[in-house]
């Protein structure tokens, strides 16, 4: 999968000659990127983060609200047939190695199934959006996406990866989005997983990019956004999960 100067060994991506010492200082700088906290002062939102949503949107927004779980401060996500995303803009910053987060899911959506469109809810999912070059994209795919910001008057990403809390899908499915395949989800957890535990997360970033990406790039590109969310649009049902400890690992 990866192209001319990669190596994979134990489950990463090593880059050799001068496209290694390249990826290698794009790496080593996102150490120097940080998140800001998901959960801000006093008990709001953190800094730098907004909620998205559909030009011309009629589903209700997902509500993204502070909250103290278990002694830890938590981002709430509370989809009831609707639709948003949490994001957090990080235009041109190199991709981290390692992506890291705990959460848990407080009220599962029994009628989500990424599988097809009219399931494809999550209740709650981390993403990375990645500037992948319109090059990068096949044709027929990129000129829907061009049509799509030109429609929504919004630099829509070429490429979406997302961690998803799935339901029935089994635990490293790596699935294409049902309406788009710009994004691209790796399940790791599903509805085996009891809700209202904590489960922590540790993501290789290089490794699940080109498991998702790599039959169109090779290289990780730069990030556009971070973005956490649920919805329940397409389902009409309702979930509840819960976000912390969101950010960037070296």
């Amino acid at each position: 999968m990866p192209g001319d100067g990669a190596e994979v060994a134990g489950g990463r991506v090593r880059r050799t000659g001068l496209a290694g010492v390249l990826l290698g200082l794009a790496v080593a700088g996102a150490g120097a990127a940080t998140l800001p906290p998901l959960v801000g002062e006093p008990g709001g939102l953190g800094a730098g983060w907004r909620v998205a949503t559909l030009p011309e949107q009629k589903p209700p927004i997902t509500r993204y609200t502070a909250e103290r779980v278990d002694g830890r401060d938590a981002l709430r996500v509370d989809a009831a047939a609707s639709y948003g995303n949490l994001v957090h803009d990080l235009p041109g910053v190199p991709a981290p190695r390692t992506l890291r987060w705990t959460w848990r899911l407080q009220q599962p959506n029994a009628a989500a199934d990424l599988r097809s469109k009219s399931g494809d809810d999550t209740a709650v999912k981390v993403c990375l959006s990645f500037d992948l070059p319109m090059s990068a994209v096949p044709f027929v795919e990129r000129q829907l996406l061009r049509l799509a910001r030109s429609r929504t008057g919004e630099n829509l990403p070429a490429a979406t990866l997302c961690w998803v809390w799935a339901g029935t899908e089994a635990h490293g499915a790596r699935l294409d989005n049902a309406y788009s395949r710009r994004v691209r989800t790796i399940v790791l957890r599903n509805g085996s997983d009891a809700p209202g535990r904590w489960h922590s997360e540790s993501r290789d970033v290089a490794a699940d990019f080109l498991r998702a990406f790599g039959d169109e790039s090779a290289t990780v590109p730069p990030l556009t956004a971070v973005i956490v969310a649920g919805d329940a649009d397409n389902t009409g049902a309702r979930s509840v999960a819960h976000v912390a400890d969101l950010a960037f690992a070296p």
